[in-house]
């Protein structure tokens, strides 16, 4: 089987989350700058089969868009663009930071690693990717 990829959109970094190839378990894998994304991708896409890509859809509490919505929207147009033959689907991100933050806390982390925004956006990527293989 092929895996599934998470993503956590973000205007300067972007959390990555994977599964293991029988799409049992999501596991951090990396941040990287949003600037640099489609380079990561198109290098992990060569060298791992990739069935979906799962995206982190921002919304309020009410279920109204978030204020960057508009650039995850134009992301996800250019990766169906970019990768046609990979499904790409999108799953509710609310919450997703302050969960990461709270099993970052549970960890037992130190304060100053709790407070590294490129693990927390790798911990929501993995929230978000967890959330929708249990949808599925």
């Amino acid at each position: 089987m092929a895996r599934i990829l998470g993503i956590d959109y973000g205007t300067k970094r972007v959390g990555i989350a994977t599964t293991d190839p029988l799409q049992i378990i999501s596991t951090a894998l990396t941040t990287v700058a949003t600037k640099d994304i489609f380079t990561f991708l198109e290098k992990y896409i060569a060298e791992e089969e990739v069935e979906c890509i799962v995206v982190g859809e921002p919304m309020h509490l009410d279920g109204t868009p978030a204020q960057i919505a508009h650039l995850v929207v134009g992301f996800v147009r250019k990766l169906k663009e970019t990768y046609p033959a990979i499904k790409i689907a999108m799953q509710d991100e609310r919450f997703t930071s302050k969960q990461a933050q709270a099993a970052i806390l549970r960890s037992g982390a130190k304060k100053k690693k709790r407070q590294d925004k490129s693990l927390i956006d790798k911990v929501s990527a993995t929230i978000i990717l967890q959330a929708y293989m249990e949808k599925q």
